[in-house]
């Protein structure tokens, strides 16, 4: 079972980048699929993106396409979530998440098997 711990949240102005990184831990991070859902105040649960396992493939939401860019890296056990031109409206808790199921990325939207606690990015207009 992996352990996820996410970090680098905190308060930035509309326009502003933010980088969230999460670490995993265990020896079997390359297997996992990986993704970043956020939830705002008030609202459910929403998809961010997915990264495959060995980080070829990525699946996007609408709402952060070309904003927003997932990577990882396997040798560090960490997966990165890069957020550029940041609004009001992306202003949630960011959760890392993981999974081992095999399956395209877009149906891991309905949610991975693996939670990390969150951390909250405040974007202030």
């Amino acid at each position: 079972q992996v352990q996820l711990a996410e970090s680098g949240g905190g308060l930035v102005q509309a326009g502003g980048s933010l980088r969230l990184s999460c670490a995993a831990s265990g020896r079997t991070f390359g297997s996992y699929t990986m993704g970043w859902f956020r939830q705002a105040p008030g609202k459910e649960r929403e998809f961010v993106v997915a990264i495959s396992q060995s980080g070829s493939s990525t699946y996007y939401a609408d709402s952060v396409k070309g904003r927003f860019t997932i990577s990882r890296d396997n040798a560090k056990n960490t997966v990165y979530l890069q957020m550029n031109s940041l609004k009001p409206e992306d202003t949630a808790v960011y959760y890392c998440a993981a999974d081992l199921t095999l399956a395209p990325l877009r149906d891991f939207r309905r949610g991975m098997d693996y939670w990390g606690k969150g951390t909250l990015v405040t974007v202030s207009s």
